[in-house]
């Protein structure tokens, strides 16, 4: 391994730190991955210790480069986007950081598109505020936490305050930062009004790189003495990256925790109702992006919370033998971010009966799941935007049954990757655009993301689907005044 150059990738998740180390191939030669926890101060908040991150942070390097030091040429970053982390004027850190899934800003958020108003906002940002941005966090801080807003002098995004621990530069990235509201899309560049809406200063806020820009290198401290490290990515578009998905038109669906759509596109462009975010991507150019707040996390639910288990295998199997039924899942278990922008929002199962089996709840979920994202998608489609395939990545991907359900209500070929990686990859692909290994994040997927698998779409049963998909659509209009 000694005359190699290797490349690391970090994925600075929810609930853990993942780390790749690949050759310049996209190999992976070797993973590691550290845990830490999710603190619930009050019902409907979440939020985490920056200091948890840069621990897992060291443990990851280290067995990530574990006598390959002097031959890692680059790193970067793909993280949990629009986690509000605030330092102060000795660049201690303020207060836990504020996580994408809080809940607690639906006031400022109101206030944002209600007063301030979705068109302006639009006009300033290509966005409406969604609970989970910055900018709605910010303002919950002034009007809750005075004396510890008073105090901010820097304000970061989650990857950002690890790249900064890291290399001591002060840096974000476009497509991270679109989702903080505080970004001009369009135009890439902070927003003045934002920030004056805000409350805040633009000094407050990094300098702004394209992802595969070299930010800095890696401090002494952390034993990689010839590394160099990009701006990263946002998670969603550092796993679009590491699944290939950089050209116009392309699409990357991921079952993660929560759930995402996202579709590249070589413009800028906004849909009618902003039901789904514009932001930048991690190659340079922009894409569409649908957010759905539950996804494999709903399974996850459904058998370990609610039943009871941690057999997935006997339930996939279950699942796959269920077939149809009319039972129908709303996935909305921490409300719904898009296209119906509602913190509110909860989930049901629709159409029991005294002959529903747990098989066919179970695959009401994960069918649940599909019908959200397809929500998404139709906005898309309305606008002219259609896919006609999609990568599939996430924990959710490994079902096979899934897959498939996937692919019949989404009604597009489904595309499985030789390596699952996700953001990690990403994160990868863009150190070695970073470090010259690579001429442009499009060369680097393409010579390095590999499809192993196709699952194509059943014609009879996304038939079956589009009937079902209908009446889903029905229901959160329906149950929304019934709370």
């Amino acid at each position: 391994m000694e005359n190699t150059a290797y490349y690391i990738g970090l994925d600075l998740g929810t609930s853990s730190l993942k780390g790749i180390l690949t050759d310049s191939t996209g190999l992976v030669m070797r993973e590691s991955s550290v845990s830490y926890d999710v603190l619930y101060p009050h019902e409907g908040w979440t939020e985490q210790d920056p200091a948890v991150w840069i621990c897992a942070a060291e443990k990851v390097l280290a067995a990530l480069s574990e006598g390959v030091s002097e031959s890692v040429r680059g790193l970067s970053v793909g993280g949990q986007m629009h986690g509000l982390v605030v330092l102060d004027e000795r660049d201690e850190v303020i207060r836990p950081c504020i996580l994408w899934n809080d809940g607690r800003t639906e006031e400022q958020t109101e206030y944002l598109n209600d007063v301030i108003g979705r068109k302006k906002l639009s006009v300033l940002t290509g966005n409406i505020a969604f609970a989970g941005f910055t900018a709605p966090k910010l303002l919950w801080m002034r009007e809750n936490e005075p004396e510890n807003f008073a105090r901010i002098r820097r304000i970061m995004l989650p990857k950002d305050y690890l790249a900064y621990r890291l290399t001591g530069v002060f840096s974000t990235d476009y497509s991270d930062a679109s989702g903080m509201l505080l970004l001009d899309v369009a135009h890439k560049c902070w927003s003045h009004e934002m920030c004056r809406i805000c409350g805040i200063s633009e000094t407050m806020l990094p300098r702004l790189y394209e992802s595969w820009e070299v930010t800095g290198k890696v401090l002494p401290r952390y034993g990689l003495p010839e590394c160099v490290v990009t701006a990263g990515a946002g998670d969603n578009a550092a796993a679009a990256v590491g699944t290939g998905c950089v050209t116009n038109g392309a699409c990357n669906i991921s079952l993660g925790t929560s759930g995402t759509i996202f579709i590249c596109q070589d413009r800028f462009s906004v849909d009618e109702k902003n039901a789904l975010h514009s932001f930048a991507h991690a190659n340079g150019r922009f894409h569409l992006m649908g957010c759905i707040l539950t996804a494999a996390s709903a399974r996850k639910w459904w058998l370990e919370d609610v039943i009871g288990t941690g057999d997935y295998a006997a339930d996939e199997d279950g699942a796959a033998a269920a077939g149809d039924s009319g039972v129908i899942f709303l996935p909305y278990l921490s409300g719904e971010r898009s296209p119906h922008n509602d913190v509110g929002a909860r989930g049901a199962f629709i159409g029991l009966s005294a002959t529903t089996t747990r098989a066919q709840m179970s695959r009401a979920v994960m069918e649940g799941v599909a019908f959200a994202l397809r929500d998404c998608l139709e906005v898309a489609k309305a606008g002219g935007v259609m896919p006609a395939a999609a990568t599939l990545c996430g924990g959710g991907a490994k079902s096979r049954v899934w897959r498939q359900i996937m692919a019949d209500v989404l009604g597009l070929p489904v595309n499985i990757l030789q390596t699952e990686q996700g953001p990690s990859l990403g994160g990868a692909l863009l150190a070695m655009v970073g470090a010259g290994e690579y001429a442009s994040v499009e060369a680097a997927a393409a010579a390095c993301v590999r499809v192993s698998e196709t699952i194509m779409p059943d014609p009879a049963a996304s038939a079956r689907y589009e009937d079902k998909y209908r009446t889903f659509a029905k229901l959160y209009p329906a149950l929304k005044a019934v709370r």
